[in-house]
């Protein structure tokens, strides 16, 4: 399985994801990678509805995620990987999945985060999660839509006094 993308987006599909980020990832599969989205129902078929036409759209937990990446069925698989939590990430990357980038797009706000960027909130649980990606060489590639400069997402946590 080739991994063209891996992006955290609470919003998962929607316009951008299926406009432009499933263009620039280039992949014929966008694999939901959820625990909380694998087990709830409805979400699975709203999100699959808003699925761009001609790519298949797989909704698992990282368990499965795991077995499927490594299943030689797939080996030929082009894959755009989307994530509601870094949390998930990070048990993929420790059970050998090689993410070596992560595209953090939108974390919305809610009780308990602190804001560091207009699309990006977080909480502790999260922020741990992203600096052990970043002790694990994972590249924290911080933008909302493709054409936006990279940013400095350690620097935007310490800005938020994180």
């Amino acid at each position: 399985m080739k991994i063209k993308l891996s992006r955290i987006d609470d919003r998962l599909i929607h316009g951008q994801v299926a406009t432009v980020w499933a263009k620039e990832a280039g992949a014929g599969r966008i694999i939901v990678v959820s625990q909380e989205v694998s087990e709830d129902d409805i979400r699975k078929t709203l999100v699959k509805q808003a699925a761009p036409p001609g790519i298949k759209v797989n909704i698992v937990d990282p368990e499965k995620a795991v077995k499927v990446y490594n299943n030689a069925k797939y080996a030929d698989e082009t894959v755009f990987y989307l994530f509601t939590n870094p949390m998930e990430v990070v048990t993929m990357i420790e059970a050998g999945i090689p993410i070596q980038s992560i595209n953090i797009g939108g974390m919305q706000f809610k009780t308990g985060r602190t804001q560091v960027t207009k699309a990006v909130s977080v909480d502790e649980t999260e922020v741990a999660a992203f600096r052990k990606l970043a002790e694990m060489g994972v590249e924290l590639d911080l933008r909302v839509v493709a054409t936006d400069p990279k940013g400095d997402f350690e620097g935007k946590l310490k800005e938020a006094g994180l």
